[in-house]
């Protein structure tokens, strides 16, 4: 549970980004749309080899 006290004189806005912020810090939500959209660990593995594989097309045609 995340817990935020308001401070005297503290707008509400910024203790809702104060809140917003801690809770992106959780990644509860992150967490939560991986295991709505389980994928296999074989389709991860290759993905990510693609994005590395872009990623080192990328910085070969920079240099």
């Amino acid at each position: 549970m995340i817990i935020i006290n308001v401070k005297d004189g503290e707008s509400l806005d910024k203790a809702l980004k104060r809140f917003k912020k801690k809770f992106e810090k959780t990644g509860v939500l992150r967490e939560l749309r991986s295991r709505q959209a389980f994928e296999k660990k074989s389709i991860t593995r290759r993905t990510t080899v693609k994005r590395a594989v872009y990623k080192q097309t990328l910085n070969q045609d920079v240099v």
